[in-house]
């Protein structure tokens, strides 16, 4: 088992690993619009917020030795399901012709204020 702290300007801040890697699989942490050159929050909004996020998960598998191509499973967090349609909009331009299985759990805040988290599955 292999974890990954940091990518770039990408960190956990916590007591937990950006992304595990046991075998062929990648397990990545829940991410937010953070700016991975800089470590800033960016705010913005749930489109803005859906793809920086998004982005970050990609830069994550990549560093782990996979690509979104190989994402299998992902989790998206929102804090309204009216917010919904707006992220499946964004999520389908991001992804193209992939289709990852995917749930999208409706909840109440997110941390820091975000709009939007997701986490994901991928294989190597």
């Amino acid at each position: 088992m292999k974890s990954l702290f940091e990518v770039g300007n990408l960190k956990s801040n916590g007591h937990y690993a950006l992304a595990t890697i046991h075998e062929n699989t990648v397990y990545v942490s829940g991410q937010f619009a953070i700016n991975p050159e800089t470590g800033e929050k960016e705010f913005g909004t749930i489109e803005e917020e859906t793809l920086k996020a998004l982005k970050n998960v990609e830069k994550i598998v990549k560093a782990a030795g996979s690509n979104k191509e190989r994402i299998l499973r992902m989790t998206l967090y929102i804090p309204d399901v009216q917010l919904w349609s707006r992220v499946d909009g964004v999520y389908k331009a991001f992804f193209g012709e992939s289709k990852p299985a995917r749930t999208v759990v409706p909840t109440n805040e997110l941390h820091f204020g975000f709009k939007i988290e997701v986490e994901a599955i991928a294989y190597i």
